[in-house]
């Protein structure tokens, strides 16, 4: 049986808004061999046929289906949790549709949680709310821990910095449900109907994908065309088990 991907997105897909070389072909070639796979990334801002757009957009053929964020991870995590729960959120429509479909209902009355993603219309009004509700009890909550992201015209804040400010103000600290947590993985493994013994994760980083995939028990391929170098592979306690150029040139299992 053929190995399942975990993909990460940005740095193995596309560099910003641009597609890698090579990346397009190497969809194609897991759909023609029909191995499952899920592009995965840590912006909880898009849903899924928004992505889906906007990949289709710059040639990266794939479905809704085929990717999974943590905006979805931590629906499903709440999910777990408390079944239909409430929740104050602070984030855009990848987050408040994932909260939707998974039976939570969105409120600024004594919510069960307060869940912080990213959002591009961030506001102080919206920030004292959330201090407000995280001091009287709600449990606290966020999507990744990412301080900053690409963004056109440079690194835009992200949702790891908004959470900060909520815990700098309270002093209590969020649960981060994206990678580096293994959480993420293991849902995306249960989404893809796979066990952790039969899937690779690719990945650009290895403060965060390769120590996600290694933490959740998957093999790691790490990919040059992002963030990190094979010098910087002898830093870290734990190794990839495969590094590769870009995905254009990765052997399939």
């Amino acid at each position: 049986m053929s190995k399942s991907y975990l993909i990460d997105l940005d740095g193995v897909i596309v560099r910003g808004s641009e597609l890698i070389s090579g990346a397009d072909a190497f969809l194609d070639r897991l759909r023609q061999r029909h191995i499952k796979f899920l592009i995965l990334t840590n912006n909880p801002l898009y849903t899924q046929r928004d992505l889906q757009h906007r990949l289709q957009r710059i040639g990266v053929n794939v479905t809704g289906e085929h990717i999974y964020t943590s905006a979805l991870a931590t629906a499903q995590f709440l999910k777990k949790q408390m079944p239909t729960g409430t929740a104050f959120v602070i984030g855009d429509s990848g987050l408040t549709q994932a909260l939707h479909e998974a039976g939570y209902v969105l409120t600024d009355h004594n919510p069960d949680y307060v869940v912080v993603g990213e959002t591009t219309a961030l506001n102080y009004e919206r920030l004292t709310q959330a201090v407000r509700l995280v001091s009287q009890g709600a449990r606290f909550i966020a999507t990744n821990p990412d301080p900053s992201g690409p963004g056109d015209g440079g690194l835009v804040p992200a949702c790891g910095a908004i959470a900060a400010f909520i815990q700098s103000a309270t002093g209590v600290g969020p649960y981060f449900v994206g990678k580096p947590n293994a959480l993420m993985m293991r849902t995306a493994l249960r989404y893809l109907s796979e066990h952790s013994e039969n899937a690779i994760m690719v990945g650009d980083r290895m403060d965060t994908d390769i120590r996600v995939g290694t933490e959740a028990g998957l093999e790691t391929v790490l990919v040059l065309t992002g963030v990190s170098t094979r010098e910087m592979v002898r830093k870290f306690p734990y190794r990839p088990t495969r590094i590769v150029e870009s995905v254009a040139e990765l052997e399939l299992e």
